[in-house]
């Protein structure tokens, strides 16, 4: 019997995981190329030739379009400026309603708020974390204009039953694919299953350029409203005679030259990336599926997963002993990645506290100190964000769900050896976590 090392004993692994690092002579290349251009943005705020951007962001957006087999590619600054885009470019506006995810990255809910629209949020599924199709369809009202799905993990969503939910309510679906990009659903891509999709491409995600988005849709009109507002819609309107004018109160979302070279070039590399990385996962799945406390990710049926992070359940009732008790044996064994060493291991119980706990909700404060739009006089309709709101949701994060981040290229079998063997070591030696 091993000494668990929380206990004192000896640690499973000794040294760094290494670094998610992806960025190669490519991209420096073609950095050193616009650096020599002298074109570092080329972006005008007015109705111009260049109000669409300068030659990287154009051959980006047309790149993009045609490996994600779609019309419309809109290069932005970061996803939540994507979704800030969507949200207007949808017409959302006061005393509309747009459902979301209570278990995402807060952005995704808060959307709404910027439109001054109010979120509701709708449960998550019990299997695959993405928002629930039957819990939007509780949630849906004469007031509500769009649904923000997450594709969460790296997952898509339950498409064919949203979607057709959206359709009998004329409801517009915006698809959150941070996580997911090159994932797919009955053959299409993650992102293309709803009305809008949008991409991220900051520093954690499978590729990236720093910070960034990417907006993407099939619809002509959506399309030019959400290039409207990434970039000053109030200045161009005239000049480009577009006469509808909601929500054409427009922003500074543009993404630069240089932000869209590097993109092109990770774009080349999405592919092999994802699947390097779900074949570190299938390896992993192979080394804990005899643990019985632990319950190994599911994939929705016609989909593939490509794994943002790696979720697994954890089953207290087996194991004996609490979530926190166990994945802090399991971390006490293995060692921080190299370039996040102050993060430590990178295991998390659960993900995020459902967003309706924060304090904006709790407090029903987003503008001025009146409590708007919470309290506006264009919603008049009362509102409660409380414990018990999203059982799902609550259960998985406060008790079930742990997530880890140990299954990024260039980590090895031999890397997940050392994984699988910690949480076996724990597992086989738990009674010392007892005593």
């Amino acid at each position: 019997m091993s000494i668990l090392a929380i206990n004192g004993g000896k640690k499973v692994r000794t040294t760094l995981f290494p670094a998610y690092k992806i960025i190669d002579k490519e991209e420096k290349e073609i950095v050193s190329e616009v650096l020599e251009s002298g074109i570092l943005s080329k972006f005008l705020g007015c109705w111009d030739e260049d109000f669409y951007g300068g030659p990287q962001i154009r051959a980006l957006e047309e790149e993009w379009a045609s490996y994600f087999d779609v019309k419309h590619a809109i290069a932005v600054n970061s996803a939540t400026s994507a979704l800030y885009c969507a949200m207007g470019a949808a017409g959302v506006g006061p005393g509309d309603e747009v459902i979301v995810s209570p278990y995402t990255m807060s952005a995704s809910a808060t959307a709404p708020l910027v439109y001054n629209a109010i979120p509701i949020f709708a449960d998550i599924e019990e299997d695959y974390y993405c928002i629930s199709a039957e819990s939007i369809k509780n949630r849906i009202t004469d007031r509500t204009k769009a649904i923000i799905v997450v594709d969460i993990f790296g997952l898509p969503y339950d498409a064919e039953r949203i979607n057709a939910i959206a359709k009998e309510h004329n409801l517009i679906v915006i698809e959150d694919t941070a996580q997911a990009p090159f994932a797919k659903y009955q053959g299409k891509f993650a992102g293309t299953l709803g009305d809008i999709g949008i991409y991220s491409l900051n520093y954690h995600k499978h590729i990236h350029c720093g910070e960034g988005g990417i907006i993407v849709t099939d619809n002509d009109d959506l399309a030019e409203r959400m290039r409207l507002i990434r970039n000053h819609a109030e200045a161009v309107v005239e000049g480009m005679g577009f006469h509808t004018l909601v929500n054409m109160v427009g922003f500074n979302y543009r993404m630069t030259e240089i932000e869209a070279a590097i993109t092109r070039m990770q774009l080349k590399k999405l592919a092999p990336l994802v699947e390097e990385r779900q074949r570190l996962v299938k390896y992993l799945n192979s080394k804990l599926q005899g643990i019985p406390c632990l319950e190994l990710p599911n994939e929705r049926i016609e989909s593939e997963h490509v794994y943002y992070v790696h979720p697994i359940k954890y089953k207290q009732e087996v194991a004996g002993i609490s979530r926190s008790t166990f994945i802090n044996a399991v971390k006490a064994e293995l060692m921080p990645t190299e370039l996040r060493e102050s993060e430590g291991v990178l295991i998390s119980e659960g993900y995020v506290k459902p967003l309706y706990l924060q304090p904006l909700y709790q407090k029903l404060t987003a503008y001025g100190d009146k409590g708007c739009p919470f309290n506006c006089n264009y919603y008049n309709k009362p509102i409660v964000y409380k414990e018990g709101l999203c059982p799902v949701a609550e259960k998985m994060h406060y008790h079930e769900l742990f997530t880890h981040e140990l299954i990024r290229p260039p980590m090895t079998y031999k890397d997940l050896d050392d994984v699988a063997n910690a949480f076996i070591k724990v597992w086989e030696n738990r009674r010392e976590l007892h005593e």
